[in-house]
């Protein structure tokens, strides 16, 4: 009863004031005692945008509720002493976010013009827009915990779609790969180990190791930032690079690190509890022509002897390929998406797609260059076309998973609807007249 009364005396002082033209923002929505500002939906419409996210509807009328959703989670979850947020999550994801920003706009100044407020300011409106969205998403998971299927609900729930409801699944393939990284001259390591010691010095004279990162670093995501790294715990960090960074004291430089990336120096910025935020400056050495076409030569002959029997393609891997997640597996790569040997042609790295597409079944392909994911170095990859599913509508025998993944959304998105409807009926819910034609996916917003 205080919440709703304190709300509506709060919507009637907000109501005075703008009768009075005397509002600087606009409050557009009152959920129990929390308000929801004009600004915020700006902001998240803003920063949609920014991530290249569409719609086809109104995306503020979206953006409106989806804040509205969160209230109701984190006033529940607020309540929940086992739900809470660390200011080091907070920072860590607000970091992230404005990487993505800094990679797509360039600068900071950039940041600053396309959301018409200084960058404290931005990251301000991120801090809490996180702490809201991370609490928010705490509760629906704690809503949705005990949401389970059956494989006779899934059998049901399958036979019980309609033709044009079965989804359909997109050509599949499944491959094997042998990786060869060309090894790189010891005069170029030492070259840029070399390198590196006279930037620490720089720094350690007096230059700033933040410019220092701009000019020197290879790291394309942090450089432009001053070579920052949100915060990462330990098993987050190569564990060369995390065994340096924990030790660190102050502001002190470490010395040379190598890891599997290549070779960094490291400053420490903050420490809380299990996560550290650093500043590093990566190096990488360059692999020579040579390097190069030893490596291509080298996996070209393997694929010949693979071709004539001469070995088979999960031996040659095991004892010969570079790539470690794949390499006990006989060369069979694994999908980390659903972790199944199964990719559609998007889940696919773009140089594998491009060769594996025009493959026959069991075929060897020509070596190719890519780069590796995990540590960015240049490699040289065979690949071997294992299985292809072509395109087709679902069925219980091939796609049980798929089917039960779609179904267990749907029991928890019954769920989700049930508890928004129970809480909108018991909470003060007030909807700026500017909004009234909203098509929202929730009926009883505006009652």
């Amino acid at each position: 009863m205080k919440k709703i009364l304190g709300a509506i005396l709060l919507n009637l002082l907000v109501l005075g004031s703008m009768a009075q033209d005397k509002v600087i923002d606009q409050i557009v929505a009152i959920v129990g005692g929390n308000i929801i500002l004009k600004s915020d939906i700006e902001n998240a419409t803003l920063s949609q945008q920014a991530q290249g996210i569409t719609t086809e509807g109104d995306m503020k009328c979206e953006v409106l509720e989806d804040y509205l959703i969160n209230k109701l989670l984190v006033a529940e979850a607020e309540m929940d002493t086992l739900i809470t947020v660390t200011p080091s999550q907070i920072n860590q994801q607000m970091d992230q976010q404005i990487q993505y920003f800094l990679q797509h706009m360039g600068t900071e100044s950039a940041i600053e013009t396309y959301f018409n407020k200084p960058i404290a300011q931005v990251k301000a409106d991120l801090q809490e827009n996180i702490r809201e969205n991370s609490l928010a998403q705490q509760m629906r998971s704690k809503i949705v915990e005990n949401v389970t299927v059956t494989p006779s609900e899934v059998r049901y729930y399958f036979r019980n779609l309609d033709k044009e409801q079965i989804p359909t699944i997109p050509t599949q393939y499944e491959y094997g790969q042998i990786t060869m990284q060309p090894q790189i001259e010891l005069e170029e390591q030492n070259r840029v180990k070399a390198k590196l010691r006279e930037i620490k010095k720089r720094i350690e004279n007096g230059s700033s190791f933040e410019a220092m990162a701009v000019i020197y670093s290879e790291d394309p995501g942090s450089a432009k930032d001053g070579g920052k790294l949100p915060y990462f715990g330990r098993a987050e960090l190569d564990p060369e690079f995390a065994a340096v960074a924990f030790n660190l004291k102050g502001d002190k430089i470490s010395n040379i690190v190598q890891s599997a990336m290549g070779y960094h120096i490291i400053q420490l910025i903050d420490k809380q509890g299990g996560k550290v935020a650093t500043r590093h400056i990566l190096m990488r050495p360059k692999v020579s022509v040579e390097a190069r076409e030893e490596a291509y030569n080298r996996l070209d002959s393997l694929a010949t002897l693979i071709r004539k029997n001469e070995i088979g393609f999960e031996q040659a891997a095991s004892m010969f390929s570079y790539d470690k997640n794949t390499r006990n597996n006989g060369g069979l790569a694994i999908n980390p998406n659903t972790m199944s040997s199964k990719f559609a042609i998007e889940e696919l790295d773009g140089d594998i797609s491009k060769v594996i597409t025009k493959m026959n079944l069991n075929e060897i392909s020509q070596p190719f260059e890519t780069i590796d994911p995990e540590n960015q170095q240049t490699v040289y990859k065979i690949v071997k076309l294992t299985n292809k599913i072509d395109a087709h509508k679902a069925d219980l025998q091939n796609d049980y998973q798929v089917l039960a993944d779609l179904y267990l959304a749907k029991k928890k998105e019954d769920v989700m609807q049930k508890w928004i409807a129970e809480q909108q009926s018991q909470t003060y819910i007030r909807i700026d007249n500017t909004y009234a034609n909203c098509n929202f996916k929730f009926d009883n917003w505006i009652k």
